[in-house]
């Protein structure tokens, strides 16, 4: 069986992923699909692709293909407490992969200088091992190919110097338009990534599992209370607060909304 890394690197590649802002739109998965077909682990074969137009004894034989990342949603809680949640799937990248334990060849491996989860399609004979020992259901097979496949966090674009360096980043992070999806090194404590899950309390994805994944996702935040409320100060409420600031000492302020904007005109202009 295929062992890890006998020391894991310090740099750990990964996603954050951003629950209260994912909206479902699915481009991430589409993007997806669409750089890889043609980049590190191409083609991502299509069958039957819109079903209906082949059948097994009479019977639609059904739609399949290779997508590295999914999105599922999900209701969830009662009553005025419910919401829809949209949750990416993909493969998280975990420290302690059973994928790559599990398999026979040695195609499925971590890399250590980057903790990024890859196949060597060339030495895969698609047993589908790695994709009955993934906990996440992340492993795809190709039955064109006759291998297994995943996410590469776009390694072909990461580290593509021929590309901005804006643009170096996976093809679903790029084309987030609700800005849900993050990257950056996890191994690092001070990087945006590494702020963001420990300001929002992202957390592993079942972690009782064990294989401690590197991508992380961020919580939902609690539901509104009231229509347009969004728990942070408005632009008006914050010129309210610069208009107290901005009085004289001494000066009196007006009760109003109103009054104390005009209070803060007031000081501005007489400055």
């Amino acid at each position: 069986m295929t062992m890890l890394p006998a020391t894991a690197g310090a740099k750990k590649l990964g996603l954050v992923i951003d629950l209260d802002i994912c909206v479902g739109c699915h481009a991430c998965a589409v993007n997806c699909k669409e750089w890889n077909s043609g980049g590190h682990s191409a083609p991502m074969t299509d069958w039957n692709a819109y079903s209906g137009t082949e059948s097994t004894d009479g019977d639609d034989a059904g739609a399949w293909g290779v997508w590295f990342n999914r999105v599922h949603t999900y209701e969830v809680g009662d009553g005025a407490e419910g919401r829809t949640v949209h949750f990416p799937r993909s493969c998280l990248h975990c420290e302690t992969p059973a994928c790559v334990t599990v398999c026979p060849t040695g195609a499925s491996y971590k890399r250590e200088e980057d903790g990024i989860v890859l196949v060597n399609e060339d030495l895969c004979i698609g047993c589908k091992l790695c994709s009955w020992a993934c906990a996440y259901g992340a492993r795809e097979y190709d039955h064109e190919d006759g291998v297994m496949k995943k996410c590469t966090l776009c390694i072909d674009r990461i580290y593509n110097e021929n590309l901005e360096e804006v643009d170096r980043v996976p093809a679903c992070v790029s084309t987030c338009p609700a800005s849900a999806r993050h990257f950056g090194d996890l191994g690092d404590a001070d990087s945006a990534v590494s702020r963001l899950v420990a300001e929002r309390g992202g957390y592993d994805l079942m972690p009782e599992m064990g294989f401690k994944p590197t991508n992380k996702y961020l919580p939902p935040r609690p539901g509104k209370t009231a229509c347009g409320s969004t728990g942070a100060p408005s632009r008006l409420e914050q010129l309210v607060a610069e208009a107290a600031d901005a009085v004289p000492t001494g000066a009196a302020i007006p009760a109003t909304t109103g009054g104390k904007l005009l209070a803060w005109v007031d000081a501005v202009l007489s400055r």
